[in-house]
């Protein structure tokens, strides 16, 4: 995982967030969609969503958890800041 990749993954999810919500004004409800839409784009980009089901999750679990919370975390920060 490298930190330019959640930065960039964070905006990602930061962007849905606005569309999905109608608005790019600061509000709770808004950085909660964020949140939601960093860790999902994350999850989805680390490949756990496709390898949940085997033996391959639980080994690739120490990256996917990371990369997954970060991508969250700057979702969420740049939801504060729009």
């Amino acid at each position: 995982m490298s930190i330019e990749k959640a930065v960039g993954l964070g905006l990602v999810g930061n962007e849905l967030s606005k569309q999905i919500t109608g608005s790019s004004d600061v509000s709770v409800g808004r950085s909660v969609v964020a949140t939601g839409c960093g860790a999902a784009v994350g999850a989805v980009a680390s490949g756990s969503i496709v390898v949940a089901g085997g033996l391959v999750g639980i080994a690739a679990a120490p990256v996917v958890v990371p990369l997954t919370a970060s991508v969250a975390l700057v979702s969420l920060v740049c939801s504060l800041f729009d």
